[in-house]
C-alpha cells in the first residue's frame, strides 16, 4: 500500500472519485520527465460549525490561469474544479484541517517534448496537514541559487517544473542548518522563499516584492496584503535590497502551506528581537479568525464543505 493511502480513501481523478490505490500513473507519463504540470496548493480549515476551504475559487482560477500560460487545455471549468474539491473531501469525510492538492499534467503516448496531442489529466487530493513550517518563527539562508527569471520561465504559473529552482534552494538551506530559503531575483532583489511569498517591517511600514521580482503572485499574499491594510498598515509591493532584510524589524513569509509564519534569523543576522514581532503577530491572528470562519467580514473567502 502506498504511505499516502494510509491517509487518504479516494482520490479525484479525471471526472472520477477512485480508491487511492487506484490513483496511479505510468512512469513514461511526460510531466514525470519533463514537469509538464501546473498545480495548487489550497488550505481547508475546521471552524466551530464547519470545515471551510479559504480561497478555493481563486485558487482554481489560478490553476486554470497556470495552464493557459503552459499551454494546456482542461476540459474542466473553475466550477468543476470546485465541485470535484468539495465532492473528494466529502468522500473522505474529513473534519479536520487538511491540505488540498490539484494536479492538472500532461499524460503518456510519448517523449517528444511535442505537447500538442498528448492526453491532459488533471487529479485532486485532500488529506490531513498541520504546520508546515514553525509559526513561533524560523531561521532562513539566502540562497547561491537566483529565482527563476520571467524571461527564461512563465513565472506566473505555478508550473510543476519551474519548483525544481525551488527544492535545490531549499535543500541548500537545510544542509547548511536552516529552515528555508530566500531566494534574490536576477537583479539581484529580494524575491521570495522556497514555497512562500516574504514581507518585511521597518518604522511600521509593511512591504513585499512586487510581481515584476520574478515572485509567483500568491494568493496568500494577496490576503494578507488586504488584511493589512484593513487594520490601518502601511503595505507598499517595491523592490527590496538583501539588507533591508537584516536590518528589518520584523520579517515573515506568507503561503498557503506556511500560513503566516514569522523569520527571526536570517543568515547570521537575528531580525529585530529575534522573536515574532506584534504586527507579525496582530496578521497571524487575524488570519486564523478568518480561516476558521469567525471574521463575518471575510467569510465570502471561504467555501464551507459540509
Amino acid at each position: 500500500m502506498s504511505v499516502w493511502c494510509n491517509k487518504i480513501r479516494y482520490i479525484w481523478l479525471d471526472g472520477k472519485i477512485i480508491n487511492c490505490e487506484d490513483a496511479k500513473i505510468h512512469v513514461l507519463t511526460h510531466a514525470l520527465h519533463y514537469g509538464t504540470a501546473v498545480f495548487e496548493g489550497i488550505r481547508g480549515y475546521m471552524g466551530v460549525d464547519n470545515l471551510y476551504v479559504f480561497r478555493l475559487t481563486d485558487h482554481m482560477a489560478r490553476l486554470l490561469n497556470s495552464a493557459k500560460i503552459i499551454g494546456l487545455e482542461l476540459a474542466y471549468s473553475i466550477e468543476d474544479l470546485v465541485n470535484a474539491t468539495l465532492e473528494v473531501i466529502r468522500a473522505n469525510n474529513y473534519k479536520e484541517d487538511i491540505y488540498i492538492r490539484p494536479i492538472v499534467f500532461v499524460g503518456e503516448g510519448s517523449l517528444s517534448l511535442n505537447i500538442a496531442n498528448l492526453p491532459v489529466r488533471v487529479a485532486i487530493a485532500a488529506f490531513p496537514f498541520g504546520h508546515y513550517l514553525k509559526p513561533s518563527g524560523i531561521k532562513a539562508k539566502i540562497a547561491s541559487w537566483r529565482r527563476v527569471p520571467s524571461v527564461s520561465m512563465p513565472i506566473m504559473a505555478k508550473a510543476s517544473g519551474i519548483y525544481l529552482n525551488s527544492v535545490i534552494s531549499l535543500s541548500e538551506a537545510l544542509r547548511l542548518g536552516f529552515d528555508e530559503a530566500i531566494l534574490l531575483d536576477i537583479r539581484g532583489y529580494i524575491s521570495e522563499g522556497s514555497g512562500e511569498n516574504i514581507f518585511i517591517v521597518r518604522k511600521g511600514e509593511v512591504s513585499t516584492p512586487p510581481i515584476t521580482a520574478s515572485i509567483l503572485e500568491g494568493i496568500t499574499r494577496d490576503s494578507v496584503i488586504r488584511i493589512a491594510r484593513d487594520l490601518d498598515l502601511k503595505v507598499y509591493e517595491r523592490d527590496i535590497i538583501r539588507e533591508e532584510i537584516y536590518t528589518a524589524d520584523e520579517v515573515f513569509l506568507t503561503g498557503t502551506a506556511a500560513e503566516i509564519t514569522p523569520v527571526v534569523f536570517v543568515d547570521n543576522h537575528v531580525i529585530g528581537s529575534g522573536e515574532p514581532g506584534p504586527i507579525t503577530l496582530k496578521l497571524q491572528k487575524a488570519y486564523d479568525k478568518i480561516v476558521r470562519g469567525l471574521d463575518e467580514k471575510y467569510k465570502h473567502w471561504l467555501t464551507a464543505v459540509y
